[in-house]
């Protein structure tokens, strides 16, 4: 459902509704009761990913266990440190959380692209950081959900590696660019050539 901006828009019922699959139409939504909520207060979860083995949770010690009704989730290296923050989105007003990551440290490398004959924020660029024998994977798909939109970077977490052996790009252009012994901990802006 999207939201108008004032009280005095109304939004006309599309089709027919059936209400023996639960479904019901408000033409004004600001009108919507607790009858009829489309929230149902699930409780906020975090997962923590145990070596590509599965999956962890951890909610109720990181402090992010709430019934606050979050909706939008970013990922986002709020201190400039390399790790990456959380910022919560609360539906209907509700408070922004920020979750700061007290994880252990790790390096970094985070990648801003700059096309030129690709769109000029390189959105649909595939890269690959090769360290050692780990390949990583990214897709420049700057993450929007609901209230929310990452920014325009990719983010490889590279644990204890000193440099990135090799960053390939594969441009939505077509084109294939490659750099060579990457430092790591650092924010590099890489143009298309």
């Amino acid at each position: 459902m999207s939201q108008p901006f004032d009280r005095s828009a109304t939004c006309e019922q599309p089709g027919k509704i059936d209400p023996e699959l639960g479904e019901f139409w408000v033409e004004d939504p600001f009108q919507i009761n607790f009858e009829n909520n489309l929230s149902s207060y699930e409780r906020n979860r975090v997962f923590l990913n145990v070596g590509g083995k599965g999956f962890l949770e951890i909610s109720r010690l990181t402090g992010a266990d709430s019934d606050g009704d979050g909706r939008g989730v970013v990922a986002a290296d709020l201190r400039g440190t390399g790790q990456m923050d959380l910022i919560v989105r609360q539906s209907g007003g509700g408070p922004l959380l920020i979750f700061e990551n007290d994880f252990p440290s790790g390096n970094f490398l985070d990648v801003r692209l700059v096309g030129k004959e690709s769109n000029r924020l390189g959105i649909g660029a595939r890269l690959v950081a090769k360290i050692g024998s780990r390949q990583l994977f990214r897709d420049q798909f700057p993450v929007n959900s609901y209230r929310s939109q990452a920014a325009n970077r990719v983010h490889f977490g590279i644990g204890s590696a000193e440099t990135v052996d090799e960053l390939i790009i594969r441009w939505p252009s077509g084109k294939t660019q490659a750099i060579q012994n990457i430092r790591s901990n650092q924010h590099l802006v890489i143009a298309e050539e």
